[in-house]
């Protein structure tokens, strides 16, 4: 059973946004606890996940949740926007796909970076990217 803890949200509109939420999450990962390497690969995540709302939907918003599961302590970073979706999960976490001529390490990179990875998308209307990490005992 997961027990929230504390929660919040930053909106994304702008590019200077990455800024903010790359500060937020650093601030928010510190705070319960995690050790450097674990926060840089936090922010990384973060940092990604922004620059595609900002990329391909434009706006969106981030929702953080402090996690508590019986003895562990994580953080879960929601990310989800109403941009024109991902037609195919799959082939986008793939590493080299860009739609945008990029260089393709988005997904795959934040899924290697965080202990856990959910995307949910829908052609059209949407998508919305959960990634959570656990604090190591």
């Amino acid at each position: 059973m997961m027990i929230e803890q504390q929660s919040g949200q930053v909106p994304i509109a702008g590019e200077s946004d990455i800024i903010i939420v790359r500060q937020f999450v650093r601030d928010r990962a510190r705070d319960l606890g995690f050790g450097i390497t674990d926060v840089t690969r936090i922010v990384t995540a973060a940092s990604e996940l922004t620059r595609n709302i900002y990329l391909y939907a434009g706006t969106g918003v981030l929702t953080w949740r402090e996690l508590r599961q019986r003895s562990r302590v994580g953080i879960e970073l929601i990310f989800a926007d109403r941009g024109p979706g991902i037609s195919n999960i799959d082939e986008a976490m793939e590493v080299g796909f860009s739609t945008k001529g990029l260089l393709g390490l988005g997904l795959p990179g934040v899924k290697k970076l965080m202990d856990e990875m959910e995307i949910k998308s829908e052609v059209g209307k949407g998508t919305t990217v959960v990634v959570r990490k656990w604090l190591r005992n």
